[in-house]
């Protein structure tokens, strides 16, 4: 009677478990052919390749037959034991059809990759577990045990080094979590067994020291020193060494877990203190009590716009930063923005993640899932999070971490009672008194000023109520006009405040209004243009050359008229050459918008200016990319040039937030044609980027922006942008729902272009899904419509996810090569960089497993240049990294530590997933 359960083990002597009895298939060479097809369960393996493995390159006569044999006594074997199993002949080959959670190799190599992706989400405890789970599957010493062929000896080597990064890594969680003192009796053993690991004797030394032996830690680490002095004449690695240096000095960084066991970002975002801050000690005192509390503390500062909240907790939050070693966040939530939509809670805690170093494609797409991780990041942590203009409660809630060591400094003009009820301490913040405020000015103007006209300074202080902004404004234009009398300036401002009498309201933020007039009224005709029209901008921030075509003047006019208002205290410089405005001076200045009548005009050319350099950058970075038509530039829209792909990859960066403001700026002011042509000039970018979020949700704003109206050949770029960012998140469903309509709006319109584009992405969608066949169908079907078509470049890329599959699925790297041979060939004649650097990559990939050393250098080195000159760094970084591993097959160790070193320069820099792998690596290649 066939047993119910069933289960492959191949860590240690090959069995099957039967009902939990072992089981030992008859034959050498029968268990050799089991364990071949147990390599990659579920997928074909074909006859000559089997036949090859089996008798080493040199097969018998007869050895189809003999190998059918084989699989007849295989298949009697298993259907006495195994219901849901079965050895399928398919396509020229055989499959062994099993569950891959049933093969306890599959089983760990899954648990060990889910055991690092919690280990970067933060998640220590839970990546130890499942480290645990999978590194107590082995029943041996090496996998395979007693196989004697070439291609399962290459695995089981695999597999046993996975082992003993997957110890270290499970060992270093456990460090994380608290485990010490387990920890440290493991790894006694381990440095023992294994002497020349560095990364078992770092782990030992600190946690020994974390278990309060210091003395035994320093041991440990002269010990190492020895060994590798008398084994390999070396010292040990920088990261060894820094350990040692940091247990001498009894660092108390150690004794936090996460202090040294893994790279840290320690993020430092908080804006530049105000240069004259003055007054408020009562809140300041109220803010440094709170560090007193064994809860995480959470200050409310609230009151009215200009009053001064931002100043006070950014003041605050650098004199106390020392006291939050794992850094400080800044975020402003625009809640009471003049202009666009206050931050989502979404966009805000993956701001916050990649602070934190995390990478935008590692990111998961639900919001609840988004904030576990961005908890668990911050959980073991002492950092002083800043959370800025406020909208309400709801918005602040998912963005307070959990840790006892983290602080938080939210600013309002709501007082956030939600967040009071529950534990936060409000600090209210109220006009300066005249003291403060004299005060202020003297420090801004100097007591000699002050003290010839008192009372004109009383007056002037008077007359801006108090408020920072408003005597911050005031006095930038007296200090601008050393020579202005203090009392023409108190009587200019006061004709001001009469001319706005009848704006007067009982909200002192309203009687600011007044110092912006008189300071606006001061300036030049051209600089108070080109403050009305800055206030039609979608924000957050603008570039000189922005503001130029905004205003429809030239870049040198365009920098005087910025630099005039950012004397006048109504713009500040976010770092060299990008402008933005308090949300206060951004209200007034979009109210003298809508009187403007070039403001329409404004709007147009400032979208202009974002959609004509975002659409040149794009076709620098993808030159292959559908082209779109753009209406005629309205006179004085000026894009900005871009020198190459990588100059257009750093604009994208810069601009990134802009652009998303300016895709939802162009949809709430009905201009649909810029709200998609944005959206899809800024697409390549966002993805090659990993702002999966970003881009669905500047599609979902199209999408919504869609309807009857729109032209059906735009609906089907927006169907299949939006399903490529979904599928981006894993929405599958969703995905292929929209490729479903955009391929029957293809057919109807008679596309075949735009059909194989919908092919060649529903390939990807069930790449992604692991679905290889249905895969492999529709790059093949995009292929054959791409080549109706004309189309070179995308004839490119269909080819090489063909070669791509061949070599990595199939395993038939003659075909691949033929395929991705004729795919660069496609690539070149389109001129398409990335491209050419992703087909070089894959032909150095096929290369090498050819046994062709030299070429697949070749191939890589074009790779990583091509990569750099499409600004393509994870392509770079890739590529480097395969480079590393034909360096090491033609034993050139120094090579593949450099090509190594240098993608993990890259990937550390762009806070990719990759880097930790890359890092193990290194540290191998070290020992």
């Amino acid at each position: 009677m066939a047993a119910d359960t069933v289960k492959f083990r191949a860590l240690g002597p090959l069995e099957l478990a039967v009902d939990g009895r072992a089981v030992t298939p008859r034959g050498a060479k029968p268990r050799a052919l089991l364990a071949l097809l147990l390599l990659d369960v579920n997928r074909v393996c074909e006859r000559d390749l089997l036949i090859d493995r089996l008798w080493a390159g040199r097969p018998p006569e007869g050895a189809r037959a003999t190998l059918r044999a084989y699989v007849y006594q295989l298949r009697k074997e298993l259907g006495r034991f195994a219901n849901g199993v079965a050895l399928a002949a398919r396509g020229g080959g055989y499959a062994l059809e099993v569950a891959a959670e049933e093969v306890d190799a599959h089983r760990f190599e899954a648990l060990a990759a889910e055991g690092r992706r919690r280990l970067r989400g933060g998640g220590s405890e839970t990546a130890a577990a499942a480290f645990r789970e999978g590194l107590d599957l082995w029943r041996g010493a090496a996998a395979y045990t007693g196989i004697d062929v070439t291609a399962v000896r290459d695995k089981a080597r695999l597999l046993d080094e996975l082992r003993m990064e997957a110890t270290e890594e499970c060992l270093g969680a456990e460090l994380e979590s608290g485990s010490a003192p387990v920890a440290v009796s493991e790894l006694e053993h381990l440095t023992a067994a294994h002497p020349l690991r560095e990364g078992m004797w770092r782990l030992l030394m600190l946690g020994l020291y974390r278990s309060g032996r210091q003395g035994e830690a320093l041991e440990a680490y002269r010990r190492l020193h020895r060994l590798l002095d008398e084994e390999l004449g070396v010292r040990p690695s920088p990261q060894v060494e820094r350990l040692h240096r940091q247990i001498l000095d009894a660092d108390p960084d150690l004794q936090r877990p996460g202090g040294s066991a893994r790279v840290r970002t320690v993020p430092r975002q908080l804006p530049a203190p105000p240069a004259h801050f003055t007054g408020r000690e009562a809140q300041l005192s109220e803010m440094d009590e709170l560090l007193a509390s064994p809860d995480a503390p959470v200050a409310v500062v609230c009151g009215t716009a200009g009053v001064g909240k931002t100043a006070l907790a950014v003041h605050w939050a650098h004199r106390a930063s020392d006291r939050f070693p794992d850094g400080q966040l800044y975020v402003n939530l625009r809640g009471f923005d003049p202009v666009g939509q206050p931050m989502a809670p979404g966009e805000a805690v993956r701001g916050l993640l990649s602070a934190l170093g995390t990478a935008p494609e590692a990111v998961p797409g639900e919001l609840d899932a988004q904030i576990g991780l961005y908890r668990s990041a911050l959980a073991d942590k002492r950092v002083l999070l800043v959370l800025d203009n406020a909208r309400d409660a709801a918005q602040v809630r998912p963005l307070l971490p959990g840790g006892r060591g983290t602080a938080a400094v939210v600013t309002s003009r709501d007082r956030l009672s939600g967040l009071v009820a529950h534990g936060a301490q409000p600090i209210g913040l109220r006009q300066l008194g005249p003291a403060e405020a004299g005060l202020f000015l003297e420090r801004r103007l100097r007591k000699r000023r002050i003290a010839a006209e008192p009372e004109a300074a009383a007056q002037i202080a008077a007359d801006c109520a108090g408020l920072p902004l408003a005597l911050a404004v005031v006095t930038a234009r007296a200090a601008g006009n050393p020579h202005f009398a203090l009392a023409a300036l108190a009587r200019e401002l006061r004709e001001a405040a009469r001319r706005l009498d009848a704006l007067a309201d009982p909200d002192p933020a309203a009687d600011v209004r007044a110092v912006f007039s008189w300071s606006y009224r001061a300036l030049s005709p051209g600089a108070a243009k080109m403050f009305r029209l800055l206030g039609t901008h979608p924000g957050p921030d603008f570039t000189a050359a922005a503001a130029a075509s905004l205003a429809g003047a030239g870049a040198p006019p365009a920098r005087r008229l910025l630099a005039e208002l950012e004397r006048a205290s109504l713009l500040y410089e976010t770092s060299p050459g990008r402008f933005a405005f308090h949300d206060l001076v951004h209200a007034y200045a979009a109210d003298l918008a809508a009187t403007d009548a070039d403001r329409e005009d404004a709007v147009l050319r400032t979208l202009d200016h974002y959609l004509r350099t975002a659409y040149a950058g794009m076709r620098l970075i993808q030159p292959i990319q559908d082209a779109i038509t753009l209406a005629p530039a309205p006179p004085g829209a000026v894009p900005e040039p871009l020198a190459d792909g990588r100059a257009a990859m750093a604009w994208f960066g810069a601009e990134r937030a802009v652009l998303l403001a300016a895709v939802e700026h162009a949809a709430a002011l009905g201009l649909d044609e810029h709200c998609w042509q944005l959206a899809w000039a800024a697409s390549e970018f966002l993805h090659r980027a990993g702002h999966w979020h970003d881009l669905a949700r500047s599609w979902e704003t199209v999408s919504a922006r869609s309807g009857p109206h729109t032209e059906s050949g735009v609906l089907v770029r927006v169907e299949r942008r939006l399903a490529f960012a979904y599928s981006l998140l894993d929405r599958f469903d969703e995905a292929h729902g929209l490729l479903d309509r955009a391929l029957e709006r293809c057919r109807d319109l008679g596309l075949s272009e735009g059909e194989g584009h919908v092919h060649q992405l529903r390939g990807y969608v069930w790449r992604r899904q692991g679905e290889f066949d249905a895969a492999i169908a529709c790059n093949r079907r995009a292929l054959e419509l791409y080549r109706t078509a004309g189309h070179q470049g995308c004839q490119a890329i269909a080819l090489n996810s063909i070669g791509w599959h061949r070599a990595t699925v199939d395993g038939e790297y003659r075909e691949a090569l033929a395929d991705c041979k004729a795919a660069l060939g496609f690539a070149e004649a389109a001129d398409d960089r990335a491209g050419q650097a992703a087909i070089q990559d894959s032909l150095g990939y096929i290369r090498h497993h050819l046994g062709q050393y030299d070429r697949a250098v070749d191939h890589y080195l074009r790779s990583v240049a091509l990569s750099r000159d499409a600004g393509a760094r994870s392509g770079e970084a890739a590529a480097l990294a395969n480079l590393a591993e034909t360096h090491l097959a033609l034993n050139a160790p120094d090579h593949a530590l450099d090509a190594w070193t240098r993608a993990l320069e890259i990937l550390e820099d762009i806070a990719h997933p990759d880097a930790d792998r890359i890092r193990a690596r290194l540290a191998e290649l070290r020992e």
